[in-house]
């Protein structure tokens, strides 16, 4: 992990459970690395999951096609969501 190789000059602060430190104080102990070791690698790779979630995703070559397809039908009518979006939001004045 690129992140984890390099130069550490930035701190980030914690606070926790004594159940969750212990269990990840057992996983970096299983992982023969040390917590902090642990917790960015966790952390990174976590991350990088939730990114590639947002950017990528893989489909069959018949799923693909009935993608492309929803994708060029026109676009049909909802009058409910029209109304809901009409309405002013919780955030608005009233």
């Amino acid at each position: 992990m690129h992140a984890i190789q390099q130069k550490r000059d930035r701190r980030i602060n914690l606070r926790t459970t004594p159940q969750t430190e212990t269990l990840i104080r057992a996983g970096a102990k299983v992982r023969g690395v040390n917590v902090t070791e642990f917790i960015l690698e966790s952390a990174c790779t976590r991350a990088e999951q939730v990114i590639a979630d947002q950017t990528t995703f893989r489909l069959s070559p018949a799923q693909w096609k009935a993608f492309t397809a929803a994708l060029d039908r026109p676009p049909q009518p909802k009058p409910r969501l029209k109304r809901l979006l009409a309405e002013p939001s919780v955030a608005e004045s009233r």
